[in-house]
């Protein structure tokens, strides 16, 4: 399978962490929550957290204090196949592929759930054809772009379609929710909105860099679950984020990273570019440690989450379109994501020049 094109998309609107701790002040919620969680928001927020700016689906940061199931069905109705869909052009326009050649449609999100499935809209507003392969994916957290990837792989390797098109939407501010457990008021100082697609065809393209999907591996935990999920409570999604996390992140990446490198029998030094899903600041260091990764290893990861957040599952997209547009060295390149599960999968592309 071959990566043949790529897209992004975020909301036009786009907020600075000083921005939004100036907003919560403003709040009604300001004065709902104690004042351990005043200070736990404004040493997030204020302080360096690794994130700069997140793009939200609001028209003001005062919406996103409207906290009711309603509102925020409607926030993820109205901009989940909106970012879908234009991350969807980007990656066909890259590709050079129009609608028609489109044989399966993969989606996934966390953040909202519609039926039909965000793949009826999506298709619908992509005018793809009416035997397209619709699958959409749910309940996979931040680590959801590498099963999406490997349905893809599987479509083509069994000859089901030449051209799948991958995506994954999230539009986080549709999953509010504050109070005052820690690990609610930081993920609401970490997500941001929005969609990353690609193009997976059985052939490479002829006008671009050669990216060839080689081999992935996961890790399924079930035993740690409750490190890391969403929770429905009074009608809502509310985030579950533990402190254990940046050491889980880390330790599953090294085993998956370790048994694909065994498996393809190469060496940790042997890869040259690193796409690594970032969840945070302290998951960064918590890799970096544990896999014995320089800065410079993760400057990619880096560099996405201080413009943009944690954007759950399109993270990774992000962070490969960034290491091509910086004409990243052709050779071995690692790409990786974790989240909910407690999961962490992991793919070894091979990178050349153009055919």
């Amino acid at each position: 399978m071959f990566l043949t094109g790529l897209g992004t998309a975020t909301p036009a609107q786009r907020y600075t962490k000083e921005q939004c701790w100036s907003a919560f002040q403003s709040s009604d919620w300001c004065a709902r929550l104690d004042r351990r969680s005043h200070a736990i928001g404004e040493a997030v927020l204020l302080r360096d957290n690794g994130i700069s700016t997140r793009h939200l689906a609001l028209g003001s940061l005062a919406e996103g204090f409207a906290i009711d199931p309603d509102t925020l069905h409607r926030r993820f109705a109205t901009h989940a196949p909106a970012l879908a869909t234009e991350a969807a052009l980007e990656a066909m326009r890259d590709a050079r592929i129009d609608a028609g050649e489109i044989d399966a449609l993969v989606i996934s999100t966390c953040t909202g759930y519609l039926c039909p499935g965000l793949t009826s809209y999506v298709a619908e507003r992509l005018g793809l054809r009416g035997n397209v392969q619709a699958f959409d994916l749910v309940g996979q957290g931040c680590s959801a772009a590498m099963p999406n990837l490997r349905l893809a792989d599987s479509i083509i390797a069994a000859a089901a379609g030449q051209q799948v098109l991958s995506v994954c939407v999230e539009v986080s501010s549709a999953a509010m929710y504050l109070d005052d457990d820690p690990g609610v008021l930081i993920s609401a100082c970490l997500f941001g909105d929005g969609a990353g697609a690609a193009v997976l065809s059985a052939r490479p393209a002829p006008h671009k860099r050669q990216i060839e999907w080689r081999s992935s591996g996961s890790v399924l935990e079930p035993r740690q679950r409750d490190a890391l999920r969403f929770e429905q409570r009074g009608g809502m999604l509310r985030n579950i984020l533990t402190r254990p996390v940046p050491a889980l992140a880390a330790e599953h990446a090294q085993s998956v990273l370790e048994s694909e490198l065994k498996r393809a029998g190469l060496a940790t030094s042997d890869i040259v570019t690193w796409i690594m899903h970032a969840g945070g600041r302290d998951v960064l260091q918590a890799l970096r440690d544990r896999i014995g990764l320089s800065v410079d290893n993760l400057r990619y990861s880096a560099s996405i989450l201080n413009d943009f957040g944690n954007m759950s599952s399109a993270f990774v997209y992000f962070v490969l379109k960034a290491a091509l547009e910086d004409r990243a060295p052709q050779g071995w390149w690692w790409m990786s994501a974790f989240g909910a599960g407690f999961t962490c999968h992991g793919a070894l592309l091979e990178v050349g020049a153009p055919t």
